[in-house]
Formats: C-alpha cells, structure tokens, sequence
C-alpha cells in the first residue's frame, strides 16, 4: 500500500509541469535569493552556512531567504531573526515565483522545482567524496536506465533533478573536473569557491546558530573537554553493509576501554542509515548518540579526533588539522556491493585504516600520543581544497552576484 501511495505521488507531479512552463514568466528579482537543504527538510550543510553570511554580512545587497518544508525549521529561523517560510506557505509560493536566485544542496527541489523556472540555480552539493556520484555512478539507475520502461518511469526524476546549465560548486581544480563529468557540465558552469560549511572550522566572527539538539549535544561536548576527557567522534556512511558493526564491536568491552582512558565515543550516523534507532537507543557511559540529523560542522571544535570509513566528512575534517582514523571494517564486501571510488582509496585516506576494534582502541590510544599523519594530511587537503580559509561564503557571494549581474557587490 506504501509504495502505491508513493508511486500515485510520483506521478502526479506531471501535472504539476504546465506550472513549471509559467514559472518562465513570473518576472525575477535578482536580489533574492532563495537556499534550502536536503529536499526541504532540513537546516544544514553548505546552504546553512552561506544562508548565515548572507544575512550576517550582504544584507543590504542580499534578501536571502530560507524555504522549507519543515514548520519547526521555519519557526526556528523565525525565532532567531532569519526569513523563513514554509514551501507551500502563500509567502513561500510567492517568492519560489520572484526569486532569481535558487542556491541549494541537492538538487532544486530542496526549494521547489515546479516553481524554478526562469531562476539561477546554484548547486553547492554536500561532499567532496571518494564515491562516483550522478552520471558517473554507472549503478544509478535514474541517470543510466537499463530499458525503455525505465527510463519511461524515471522520467519525471530526471526532469526536476541537476541540469547542464546548473551552476556546481567545487572544491578544488581536480574536483572541477570530476564534478563537470558527474553532472554533465561544462567547466565554465563550475565555480571553484571551496565550502561554506566549511568556513565555521576557521577562529572568526562569523556566528553559528545552533538548534536544541545540536546545542546539548555542544555543551556536553565542551563539558567532557573541560573534565579532562578525550572526544572521539564516529561519522560512518551509508551502505547496506553497516550493519556489520555489530558483529565486530563488543560494546561493553568497548565502553570500559573508554571509561579506563577517559574517552567519551560519539556516534553520528548518516541520515539514510537504517541504524539511527538501534544506535539512539545504545546505554553506555562513555557513547554518546549524536541525532543523525544534527548538523555536525558546528561541533568540530569539539571533536579531539574523527574516526569513518567512506565518508566524504573526513576531507572536510581535514580543515581541522586533527587526527583521522579510517575503520573500514567492511572494506571488501563495500566494494562489490556498492558505487565505486574516484580515487585509490589507499592514497586518498589520510589516516591509519583499522579493521578489527582492538586495532581501533589501540589507535585512539596512539593518536591521543602523537599525530603521526600530519603531513600526509596536509598534501591530501592541498590536492581536495584550493582554498584553505573561512572565505568561502564570501567567494560564492561574489561569483552568484556575478552571474546575476548583482549591481553592487559588497567585498565583506
């Protein structure tokens, strides 16, 4: 019954196109600026932190507004001073149709396809990762259709999803070029600003905004620090093979390790993980759930060292200049079942790689001691960032302002 739900709405957004086709015709103001995340439903990653510059630092440029489609991300924003409207809301409608600007994280219906027409869009993406992505993901099914039925059925995905004529933002020149082949792109249309959630990890005066989850979680992170105790954050990836975790961590024995040597071990899982309840309801001392949903760049600071996997979060850690550890437990099984890599994921992982949890807990150890990585970490960062400051925001300002053809463009 779910899936008959799902596939009747999935089809019934084609009537929902001749309103695209008049959203050409709505005329534009290229002043504002729309961002929204993760399909609507969410407050973070690279829109969050440009949507903060903007409003902090190109006000009287920039009416930059926050669409959701989540009323707690809505009141949220609202409370804390920041325009925000609900998708669907008369206002969010309103200025989905005036906008010129569409600068999101996914694709564009994080804010709202059917309305985008005649608007420039602006993807900032949400990883600088090893595993292939969009047309060069030969598994994905929506870009690569196997028959005529499929790409029939995927039809309306494709429609509304990335264009050539998008504007993708890159990190560095390297994945310029991989992201120009991912997204079918030309390179003219690649805009190499580098992050904005990446800026927060920078001393600044740039003012983060915290939700009740992330703040609690914030102030326990600071509270451990201040007592003496050695943070450990754990960012796994989403893969069907997670699960394995399980069966190779013993979790008590694992918890008087981290008791014996004052580490608390925080656990953040991707928001698609099937595991984000088993691992909300672990009773340890020394884990720490941290809500897969929390935007985790603003706890940085926080973290004394990253242990992952796969995850594209250990490049961005890498402005943070900490210890890495790589536990990819689950390595050759994750390479026949899943996407395959960019890199040789040897050379590309910037930490000592674990495998079993005695090797884990001896290296939390050793890295507590020494950082034995740093200048393997600091020739991987040079090659995935060509910028390594908190400017990012700022160069994405000035280069959107540009294809707008903004009239005054603030260099703040």
């Amino acid at each position: 019954m779910n899936k008959l739900i799902t596939d009747i709405k999935y089809w019934l957004q084609a009537l929902m196109i001749p309103l695209y086709w008049f959203s050409f015709l709505t005329p534009r103001n290229k002043s504002i600026w729309l961002l929204g995340s993760s399909f609507g439903k969410s407050f973070s990653g690279n829109p969050k932190y440009l949507f903060l510059y903007l409003n902090q630092y190109q006000k009287d440029n920039v009416r930059a507004i926050w669409i959701s489609r989540d009323k707690k991300i809505v009141d949220f924003l609202n409370n804390k001073g920041y325009e925000a409207y609900d998708a669907k809301s008369f206002y969010g409608i309103f200025y989905c149709l005036r906008a010129k600007v569409y600068i999101f994280d996914n694709y564009s219906k994080d804010i709202s396809f059917w309305l985008s027409g005649g608007a420039k869009k602006i993807n900032l993406w949400h990883g600088v990762g090893l595993k292939k992505i969009n047309y060069d993901n030969i598994f994905d099914t929506v870009r690569h259709p196997k028959n005529k039925w499929e790409r029939f059925k995927t039809y309306l995905r494709r429609m509304s999803d990335e264009k050539p004529n998008h504007y993708i933002l890159a990190t560095s020149k390297m994945m310029a070029d991989i992201f120009a082949s991912a997204f079918q792109t030309t390179d003219k249309q690649i805009l190499t600003c580098g992050y904005p959630r990446n800026d927060i990890m920078f001393e600044s005066d740039f003012k983060n905004i915290y939700n009740d989850t992330e703040e609690i979680a914030l102030q326990y992170m600071k509270e451990q620090r201040k007592e003496g105790k050695y943070n450990v954050l754990y960012m796994p990836t989403f893969r069907p093979t997670e699960q394995e975790f399980f069966s190779i961590m013993d979790l008590n024995a694992f918890n008087n390790y981290l008791c014996d040597n004052n580490i608390v071990f925080y656990t953040k899982l991707h928001p698609k993980s099937k595991l984000k309840t088993q691992f909300g309801e672990l009773q340890y001392s020394n884990i720490y759930d941290i809500s897969a949903d929390v935007d985790v760049y603003g706890l940085f600071h926080e973290v004394d060292v990253l242990v992952s996997d796969y995850s594209s979060v250990f490049f961005d850690y890498l402005m943070c200049d900490r210890p890495i550890i790589l536990f990819p437990y689950d390595y050759s099984t994750f390479l026949k079942n899943t996407r395959e890599f960019y890199f040789d994921y040897e050379e590309y992982t910037p930490g000592k790689k674990v495998y079993t949890m005695e090797e884990l807990m001896k290296e939390i150890l050793d890295a507590r001691v020494v950082d034995k990585n740093i200048e393997k970490r600091h020739i991987l960062r040079n090659k995935m960032f060509k910028h390594i400051d908190d400017r990012s925001s700022k160069r994405v300002y000035e280069q959107v302002a540009r294809i707008v053809k903004l009239s005054k463009i603030s260099s703040k």
